[in-house]
């Protein structure tokens, strides 16, 4: 049986996690996972509601040691967790704040026993140790498993690239229930000696104080949402020794003000729930994708497959990608978007992510996205519509900002300015939370004076 240990740091008496300025050590956390396994009610599928991202992955340990599966929805909605409910029946949930899942519930303890040498637990690298869940056309949860070998190598492997090593400090400002959450704020500083930050700060100014707090060298975890809002809200940032984004693409504009502004290199990962990361890129210094080690990708008729390195079989991807290598197989890659996300209007092509990439380069737009409102999207194509955050802009002055970046037949009709954007806490937009926005806007402009 092959297997992998919990914690890479070598030391008992190594930081493996910060709260706020306590740091806590390799041999605490240990004594902790052990207790926390220990104190598990029965039932063999987990749900980790804890908002302190240090709870969170002393409870994730406890239940990989414990030999229990965490399920890793993408919301926590009622009707979410019911859906869990039904595909795991045993479910509990374990949180270190009132959550109000209905649920089986286990409290994060209060307070833990001193234990003087746990050992680091070894790991079955087949182990099942969490499933992960993307919806299906039909809007149910498809589930995906994730066994301990394959998320070990691809942390290591992201570390790897990153530098990322023993003394470094991770802040992550994105949730860890959520992948990239998951691999690069908990995994990641587990599998590579370094320390986790417990906080999970969100605006801008909490951000900046909690990441001048740790020890460097210093990492940001973070995403598009989140840099835009640092950029435009905080005159002075702290240093920083790498910044990492992911969730969403990232302008090469932005990425060279980030690397600027905190003097630090900014890479940013790209994956999806089927595989886990998979490349990287420094986007200030060019567009093209870098695999992880080892891992390929080949095209097979219509399909793009990736194959190797921490992936367990060769698995389809969704993106609508162009291979930039010579030969059968690729290394590198340019990324156009998703199939989903395409848009054909009188013969003419673009993608969402591209429509949006341009909306938001524009000077004085703080936030924007297009939408394809759902009634045109079955047997038609109708005009798009773009909901903007644009206080310092008139509609007019939009649309022809837009008419020097984009062809006139995806130009929005309407235009709909609003206060904010209902992002969630990795700064997405959950499509049917836009789409009822959109409604309500549109049923508001038709409504008499």
């Amino acid at each position: 049986m092959a297997t992998l240990p919990l914690v890479a740091h070598c030391r008992h008496d190594a930081v493996m996690a910060w709260r706020g300025n306590t740091p806590v050590s390799v041999r605490q956390f240990l004594g902790e996972v052990e207790h926390v396994a220990s104190q598990l009610p029965p039932g063999r599928h987990v749900l980790n509601l804890c908002g302190d991202r240090y709870h969170f992955t002393v409870a994730l340990a406890a239940c990989v040691v414990s030999g229990r599966v965490s399920l890793l929805p993408s919301t926590h909605t009622p009707e979410m967790v019911r859906q869990m409910q039904r595909i795991a029946p045993d479910v509990f949930c374990i949180v270190d704040q009132d959550a109000g899942a209905d649920l089986p519930t286990f409290r994060y303890p209060e307070s833990m026993p001193v234990v003087a040498n746990p050992a680091i637990p070894e790991i079955d690298c087949a182990q099942v140790v969490a499933q992960v869940f993307t919806s299906g056309s039909t809007g149910v949860p498809v589930p995906h498993v994730k066994r301990w070998g394959s998320l070990v190598r691809n942390v290591r492997a992201e570390a790897q690239r990153l530098g990322i090593g023993a003394d470094h400090a991770i802040l992550g400002t994105v949730p860890p229930q959520h992948m990239y959450g998951l691999e690069s704020t908990v995994l990641m500083p587990l599998q590579s000696g370094a320390a986790l930050h417990a906080g999970r700060p969100f605006y801008p100014a909490d951000i900046c104080a909690t990441l001048a707090s740790l020890p460097r060298p210093r990492m940001l975890v973070t995403t598009p949402y989140h840099l835009r809002g640092l950029l435009a809200e905080q005159a002075t940032l702290p240093a920083a020794d790498q910044l990492l984004s992911a969730t969403a693409p990232l302008s090469q504009d932005l990425a060279r003000e980030a690397e600027s502004r905190f003097g630090a290199p900014l890479h940013e990962i790209y994956g999806c729930t089927e595989t886990g990361q998979l490349a990287s890129r420094r986007t200030a210094a060019g567009l093209e994708w870098h695999t992880l080690a080892d891992i390929q990708l080949r095209r097979e008729g219509p399909t793009l497959w990736a194959e190797g390195g921490h992936i367990d079989s060769p698995t389809g991807l969704s993106d609508v990608i162009e291979l930039t290598g010579d030969g059968p197989l690729s290394t590198t890659f340019l990324l156009h978007g998703r199939h989903a996300d395409l848009v054909n209007i009188a013969g003419k092509r673009t993608s969402l992510a591209c429509l949006n990439h341009q909306l938001n380069a524009i000077p004085g737009v703080q936030d924007g996205v297009f939408v394809l409102p759902r009634e045109d999207s079955a047997d038609r194509i109708g005009r798009l519509t773009a909901l903007v955050v644009a206080p310092g802009l008139t509609p007019a002055e939009l649309i022809q900002a837009l008419r020097e970046r984009i062809d006139p037949v995806f130009l929005p009709r309407p235009l709909l300015f609003v206060e904010a954007l209902p992002r969630n806490a990795t700064g997405k937009l959950p499509g049917q939370i836009t789409q009822d926005l959109l409604a309500i806007l549109q049923a508001q402009a038709r409504m008499p004076a």
